[in-house]
């Protein structure tokens, strides 16, 4: 790997967005450096996946961090709260963990600003995941100008970029991006609630918009489900 060649923090969860977002990092030349929270979810499988992602992307370094969102609870991913399992629903759903992205950029930001990186990737999506106030532009534009009013990089005139490439894409898009960049869907995992064989349960919200999302783009997802029940 060139030393010169420029620097980007990847917030990655081990989903298949935040993996289309680090691939397309490396499409365009950064050099990648992988963060992943680990919050005490219920869906930790995550973590082995996006282990198994930075390692097939090349990651220059790889930071698995605890933070034990579970002391907070107040989401079916944190707390003892039945992921619902019956289809698609309005609003902002019992899945929203309060202020995850909020704390996780924040986290991501401070690390970027350690190793002398100006370029922040999320795979935030505000069409498939509209219900979810921290994946909205709004909130990015915030941050970023946040970003470099609270860092001494910002306030010394080298201000951070965050890259939300996948920001207006449909999951069709998505599925269709990850073909073209040769990533095996099956790196990525995006249920909320496995089975007790460590199958994708296939009913979550997650599930169902990555598999109707497969189905829109005509591609197969390699992922094995436990049911698929249509969506």
């Amino acid at each position: 790997m060139e030393s010169n060649q420029a620097q980007a923090v990847i917030l990655l969860s081990g989903g298949l967005d935040s993996m289309v977002a680090a691939g397309l990092a490396r499409e365009q030349g950064f050099a990648i450096n992988a963060l992943t929270i680990d919050y005490n979810q219920r869906h930790r499988r995550e973590i082995e996946s996006a282990r198994n992602i930075a390692a097939k992307l090349g990651a220059r370094k790889h930071t698995i961090l605890p933070l034990d969102l579970r002391q907070f609870g107040g989401s079916a991913l944190t707390d003892d709260i039945a992921v619902p399992k019956g289809g698609l629903e309005e609003g902002i759903p019992v899945t929203y963990v309060p202020a995850r992205n909020l704390v996780f950029l924040s986290l991501t930001l401070a690390w970027a600003e350690a190793i002398g990186a100006h370029d922040i990737f999320i795979g935030v999506n505000a069409l498939d995941y509209s219900g979810y106030p921290d994946c909205r532009p709004d909130f990015i534009a915030s941050f970023q100008e946040t970003a470099r009013l609270a860092t001494r990089d910002g306030v010394e005139g080298r201000p951070f970029v965050i890259h939300t490439p996948l920001q207006y894409w449909g999951k069709a898009r998505i599925a269709s991006e990850a073909n073209r960049l040769g990533l095996d869907p099956a790196d990525s995992w995006s249920c909320y609630d496995p089975s007790a064989e460590g199958l994708a349960c296939g009913l979550c919200d997650s599930c169902r918009l990555r598999r109707k999302g497969f189905a829109d783009a005509g591609l197969i997802d390699t992922t094995p489900y436990a049911a698929t029940a249509d969506s």
